[in-house]
């Protein structure tokens, strides 16, 4: 199986500096959509197309796969998969940071990460249980195939961190790197059936956007 991860396009959510799941995402801004049309246009040249384009439940997530959708014509349209979601922020979903760590505490879930988010929500274990429960799951259902699954930072992040099995960045003393894969940008992973074992192909692809970003 070929798995290519996208993030979604700028969000208008990160411009109002809201915590914006399912509920509280209000979708991309102009230049979202346009991050997406130049993707959209990037799949379209790939010699070998996806025949499968998955989507996060979350608005930003399935706005930019619909605007990929006529570069995949083989997908016959688009799979919700809410696995392919940043944590759930539960009942304060839509809030503003500011308010939302007013009203539930630190947003930082390592901290506390049996904790969940909010009341309702989810807490960053369960997350990391979740993208590695996807990472096994895909191959079964999608044995062959070459899949587009558009998804968030923090899930590519997190797939990239479990598949290396790379600890958890900044823990150690003196550390100085982060992973951070851009806006519509591509992460491409291949899985061998006969190993097991996944290989990084490319990570956060951004040529078809002007100037890389």
């Amino acid at each position: 199986m070929r798995l290519l991860l996208i993030r979604h396009g700028e969000s208008a959510h990160s411009q109002l500096d809201l915590v914006a799941g399912e509920r509280g995402c209000p979708g991309l801004t102009p230049r979202g959509r346009e991050q997406a049309h130049a993707l959209r246009h990037r799949l379209a040249a790939e010699e070998e197309p996806a025949d499968v384009l998955l989507s996060s439940t979350v608005p930003r997530a399935h706005e930019t796969a619909r605007r990929l959708a006529p570069a995949l014509p083989s997908a016959t349209g688009i799979r919700c998969v809410r696995a392919l979601s940043e944590p759930d922020p539960g009942e304060g979903d839509g809030l503003t940071r500011e308010r939302f760590v007013a009203r539930y505490g630190s947003l930082d879930p390592r901290a506390d990460p049996d904790r969940p988010l909010s009341p309702g929500g989810e807490s960053w274990n369960a997350f990391v249980d979740r993208v590695r429960g996807t990472l096994a799951e895909l191959p079964r259902r999608y044995q062959g195939r070459k899949v587009v699954a558009v998804t968030h930072a923090g899930f590519i992040v997190r797939a990239f961190l479990t598949l290396l099995a790379v600890p958890h960045p900044g823990a150690g003393t003196g550390a100085r790197a982060r992973v951070n894969p851009g806006l519509a940008s591509i992460t491409e992973w291949d899985y061998d059936e006969s190993t097991d074992h996944w290989s990084l192909l490319r990570f956060n692809d951004t040529a078809h956007l002007p100037n890389g970003r």
